[in-house]
């Protein structure tokens, strides 16, 4: 779009273009606003982080769709609150999650088709919605709605500037085909993710260690909008150095390797540092809880890496990464083709295996098969590592998104110190550490962007009106 194209009247203006910006935009134009989508992106890459996503959480009083049996909304708060330790604003909680069950049918309707879970290590048959075609198909699909209904998208148009004067937002600068344009919407959804992508400002969160990090999410999550906002005074919510990180296979690219990169062997093998020496305990708890805190465990071992070891007993447990693993005969002979100390890590595996204790293993539930007088121990799934050929990866933390963001009220309206800003909403990673306050639960991160985008474009679309 050029600027000489952009309409003259701009009832909503969505800045971003992944799920949660699509939801804002459909559900704006569909009360009947105007409404423009600026993209950062080009149109090859957009959709942020939702272009690698495969589900999103959805509560269900019983089977719906794709989803079996039920997950009640006590249960879904108690998996929240069990991994963000308590961090998380209650009422925006319960928001989220009543309002998934809606979303299910309503993402039908725009054309968005399920899928049965997938097998593997996530177990989310129950709890979890698949995409069918994951998130480039759920994108596409939303894309096609909102182009169908009226909504004007530019790709590769980022917004450098929201002019927020007095308890408005005045003005958007943005660069559209090269050019720079001044557009003046009547309301405005930010839309547009973390600030994972701009190392320097991950560096000073976490210190030079940052720099090791892997972006497994898209590159243009530079924080731009969000920056902005914050040093004209709206009001932050988050850690900086709180994120959703998972342990991703360390061949993957600097940015954009998206989900299948990930790595969810740890259940079923022992993870050890550089020098070759466990760290934590690898049976926690099923994998969708506890995934997501591997990547920051990672983060704080030697040199940000860490090495995953298991044997043929466990190779067909899980979901394979992109990437083969590493094969050998022998520990020792893993140990020299992952550049471990070969006695160092031939005793830790000789140290587990004579912690298991017989029992039951079952690689989809807990189940109690723990190691004894090992510390730290594996409170499940403790099988030992002793039949060739054997396995390892190398391990290094993966940034999805980061959860320093916007605070938000229950209409999605961010603030100020000084009361709300009448024609800001936000939506997605930008305010979800609003309810991820710590650690991170499979598919809530589209659960999010999902209700809090309506929210916002419904009620960004009714002040415009």
């Amino acid at each position: 779009m050029e600027p000489s194209k952009i309409p003259d009247k701009i009832d909503v203006l969505v800045v971003g273009g992944g799920n949660a910006a699509l939801c804002a935009a459909i559900s704006a134009r569909e009360k009947g606003a105007e409404v423009l989508v600026l993209e950062a992106a080009p149109k090859s890459f957009r959709g942020g982080n939702s272009r690698h996503t495969r589900n999103f959480r959805c509560m269900h009083s019983g089977p719906l769709g794709a989803l079996t049996d039920s997950y009640g909304e006590t249960e879904y708060l108690e998996d929240l609150l069990k991994v963000t330790e308590g961090r998380t604003d209650r009422e925006l909680a319960e928001i989220a999650i009543r309002s998934s069950e809606s979303c299910y049918g309503w993402m039908r309707e725009r054309g968005v088709r399920f899928q049965p879970a997938l097998s593997g290590t996530l177990s989310l048959s129950r709890t979890n919605a698949f995409f069918l075609g994951g998130g480039k198909a759920l994108l596409n699909a939303y894309y096609r709605k909102a182009a169908s209904a009226g909504v004007r998208i530019s790709y590769g148009s980022p917004v450098s500037h929201l002019e927020l004067k007095g308890d408005r937002i005045v003005g958007a600068d943005a660069t559209i085909d090269g050019e720079t344009a001044r557009i003046a919407p009547r309301a405005v959804v930010a839309a547009s993710g973390g600030f994972q992508a701009d190392l320097e400002w991950l560096a000073k969160a976490w210190g030079p260690a940052a720099r090791n990090f892997l972006i497994r999410g898209t590159r243009y999550n530079r924080g731009a909008v969000l920056r902005d906002l914050l040093d004209q005074g709206v009001e932050s919510v988050g850690d900086p150095t709180q994120c959703h990180a998972v342990a991703i296979d360390g061949r993957a690219p600097k940015f954009d390797g998206g989900i299948v990169t990930r790595l969810d062997c740890v259940p079923f093998s022992v993870v050890v540092n550089k020098l070759g020496r466990r760290f934590y305990d690898e049976g926690e708890d099923l994998w969708p809880k506890r995934y997501a805190i591997w990547g920051r465990l990672v983060a704080s071992q030697p040199d940000q890496i860490a090495y995953s070891i298991f044997d043929s007993s466990g190779v067909d447990l899980f979901m394979p990464s992109l990437y083969p693993p590493t094969r050998a005969e022998s520990i020792e002979e893993l140990a020299g083709k992952l550049g471990l100390p070969a006695a160092i890590l031939a005793s830790t595996v000789s140290e587990f295996n004579a912690s298991c204790r017989p029992g039951a293993f079952n690689p989809t539930e807990l189940d109690g098969l723990a190691t004894e007088g090992l510390s730290p121990p594996k409170t499940n799934w403790a099988r030992p590592i002793s039949r060739p050929p054997f396995y390892g990866y190398a391990l290094r933390p993966g940034v999805t998104f980061t959860y320093l963001g916007l605070r938000v009220d229950r209409g999605a309206r961010a603030r100020t110190s000084r009361g709300p800003v009448e024609n800001l909403w936000a939506a997605g990673e930008i305010m979800a550490g609003s309810i991820l306050g710590k650690g991170y639960l499979a598919g809530f991160g589209m659960t999010i962007g999902t209700v809090f985008g309506r929210i916002a474009g419904r009620e960004a679309a009714e002040h415009a009106g």
